[in-house]
Parts: structure tokens; C-alpha cells; sequence
């Protein structure tokens, strides 16, 4: 949608490249806010508003036409997305506590869902419509459908709730200089790097590879829709299980097979990948699931969320970039799959660091 939304709003290349650049800003810059405005006006009332900044900067941004405020609206809708992101976990931990990962299961399914809908459903809409604009304009419904239950729920958040949260509020300087919250930082950031290059490069590889430009867009949508039965799964599992070594060996070892096996045979075995791809990136909801496991109370799983989602969404911009840039220089895709497949090493170690149950509260100085 990138081509049609720059040609109808007259878009340069350095605007396209800061609307590229803004999820990770949202994220980096909202989820780090998230914790301390949970504790200010109580975590229910900042989901609903966190939702009605969905909506309007969703169907906003589908009417204006010029590329300031498309931009700001823009920014807008990724902000109401961080910081919705960051204060589900704690949401989860405080209304159940004993099921955090039953319910992370639901959350990262919704999630694995909404990815692939809005993969395979953006451009037929606009097509049907004969725009782009409704085809963005659509999903602000969603959203909308979405914030009507949350009206409700922001009744939870009565003056002595708020007040109690306050004070018993974490500060993200104080997660930082625990063994826990840094370890889960890195194994967010990375993970989310390999992602994040995953699903904006492998198309262009599989294209490269041989397989036509609709063939491509398929084979990536194996890999996101591989991950919604398991993303149902995997998280209910780990919190019964609370150790989560053998997950964590499982589900990490897959990418550097299907990282060599895409680069040894990305035609004839394409396919196969594609479903070894779609299991390593498993890893996020895993990992969703253990900032809820590995926090004690709401609050300092709201600390957690924050800490490791703002710093790791800073480490996941490195990911596209760089698997661009190293293909500039070799020229093929060989080095840059390679690249990836080295980053699996310290998402392993950081990952393994916090598969057995340990809680940030008991490392706070």
C-alpha cells in the first residue's frame, strides 16, 4: 500500500521513510511512558483512551490529504498501539493471575489474526472500494468494535485504585538494573528484530529465489499464519509449565534451520521453510508471556512491559535496516539470512536467562 499512499498524497522518500520509521518511535517512545501513565489515571482508563487514539488516528488519516497530517495521525494510532501493548500484560496479571498464560494465549492469537487479516484483506479492500483510503479507513472500525467493551471496563479504575497503583508503581530505572528485566529486554528486541526482518524482506527473497511476486506474498503469509494455532498454544503452556527450557530450545532452534535451508534450497524446499519460519517466530508470544510470568504484581509487570518493550523496539529497528544494507554490499541474500541466523545466538542465551521462574520484584535494589 506504500506506492498508492505515496502517489496520492505526494510523498518524497525522506516522508516515506519517517512513516516507516514512526512504529518503532511509537513504540520506543510510548511504551516507556506507559507504566507511569497506568499509575497517573489507572490502567483500564489508559487502554480506553490508548483505543480511541487508535480510532481517530486510523480513520483520520484515511481522509486527509497532506502528508503532515497524515503523518500525525499516523503517529496518533501507533501511540494508542504502544501503549496499549504495554499495559495489557499488567491488565492480565491483575485480573487473572493464576491464568496469565491462557489469556497471554488469547491476546497473542488476536494478535497473529489481526497481523495476517490486515496482510491479506488491506489491498482487496482498496481494490473493492477503488481506493486506498477505505482500505485503511477499514481497520478503524475494528478498533472502533473494539474500544466498546473497554468504556466499561474503565469504570475499574476508581481514585483509591489509582491512588494504590501510584504508589506502588515500579520506575523503568529500577527494572533496568535487573538481571530479569535487561535479559527480557534483549530476548523482546531480538526476536522482534528477526521479525521484523522476516516480514518486511523475505518477500523480496522468495521473489528473487524464483516464486512470482503473488507466490511470495503467500509463502509470507505462511510464515504469520503458521504462528496462529501455535500462538494458542505455546503461551498456555508455558504457564503451566513455568519452566520453559525445552519451549525455548524448541521454538529458537527453528530459525537457524529454516535461515540455512531457505539459503540451500529457497525454491524446492520453500514451502517447508516458510512453516520452520512461521514456528521460530513463536518466540514472540513466548516471550509476551513471560513478562507476565516473571513479575509478581500488576505493577511490576506493567515495569516490565515498559522496560522491555521500549528498549526493545529500539533494538528491532536495527533488523531492516541492516538486513538491507548488508544486502547492498554483498549483493545476494546469502549474508544478510546469515546475519540473522548469528542474532539467534544471544536471543537463545538471553531467552534460556529467563525460562525458569524468577521475578523481577526479588532483584529490585
Amino acid at each position: 500500500m506504500l506506492g498508492e499512499i505515496r502517489d496520492g498524497l505526494g510523498m518524497s522518500d525522506t516522508e516515506a521513510g519517517v512513516l516507516t520509521s514512526l512504529p518503532v518511535i511509537a513504540f520506543a517512545m510510548f511504551g516507556a511512558l506507559a507504566p507511569r501513565l497506568a499509575g497517573w489515571v489507572g490502567p483500564h482508563r489508559l487502554a480506553t483512551v490508548a483505543l480511541v487514539g487508535v480510532v481517530v488516528g486510523l480513520f483520520g488519516r484515511s481522509r486527509v490529504h497532506d502528508v503532515a497530517s497524515f503523518l500525525a495521525l499516523s503517529l496518533l494510532a501507533l501511540a494508542g498501539m504502544a501503549t496499549a501493548n504495554v499495559v495489557l500484560p499488567s491488565l492480565v496479571k491483575l485480573h487473572f493471575p493464576r491464568r496469565v498464560g491462557q489469556m497471554t494465549a488469547v491476546y497473542s492469537t488476536s494478535l497473529a489474526v489481526g497481523l495476517t487479516a490486515a496482510s491479506v484483506l488491506t489491498v482487496p479492500i482498496s481494490q473493492a472500494t477503488g481506493t486506498w483510503r477505505d482500505g485503511l479507513a477499514a481497520w478503524s472500525v475494528f478498533a472502533l468494535v473494539a474500544l466498546v467493551p473497554w468504556l466499561a471496563l474503565s469504570r475499574h479504575d476508581s481514585t483509591s485504585e489509582v491512588e494504590t497503583s501510584a504508589g506502588e508503581r515500579i520506575g523503568l530505572a529500577q527494572v533496568a538494573r535487573t538481571r530479569v528485566g535487561v535479559l527480557l529486554a534483549l530476548a523482546f528486541g531480538l526476536q522482534s528484530l528477526l521479525a521484523y526482518s522476516i516480514f518486511g524482506w523475505f518477500a523480496e527473497v522468495y521473489r528473487d529465489a524464483g516464486f512470482s511476486p503473488s507466490t511470495a506474498g503467500l509463502l509470507l503469509g505462511v510464515i504469520t499464519g503458521t504462528s496462529i494455532p501455535l500462538s494458542s498454544f505455546i503461551p498456555a503452556l508455558a504457564g503451566r509449565l513455568g519452566d520453559v527450557t525445552l519451549i525455548v530450545w524448541v521454538l529458537v532452534l527453528c530459525y537457524p534451520v529454516g535461515f540455512v535451508g531457505l539459503i540451500l534450497a529457497p525454491h524446492a524446499l520453500g514451502w517447508l521453510w516458510a512453516v520452520v519460519i512461521g514456528v521460530a517466530t513463536c518466540t514472540f508470544p513466548l516471550v509476551l508471556t513471560l513478562i507476565g510470568l516473571r513479575a509478581r504484581t500488576p505493577a511490576g509487570t506493567a515495569a516490565l512491559s515498559g522496560f522491555s518493550q521500549s528498549v526493545g523496539y529500539l533494538i528491532a529497528a536495527l533488523g531492516p535496516f541492516g538486513f538491507g544494507l548488508l544486502h547492498d554490499l554483498s549483493g545476494g541474500w546469502t549474508v544478510p539470512i546469515l546475519g540473522l541466523a548469528v542474532v539467534v545466538a544471544p536471543m537463545l542465551l538471553a531467552t534460556l536467562g529467563v525460562a525458569k521462574p524468577v521475578f523481577v520484584e526479588d532483584q529490585l535494589t
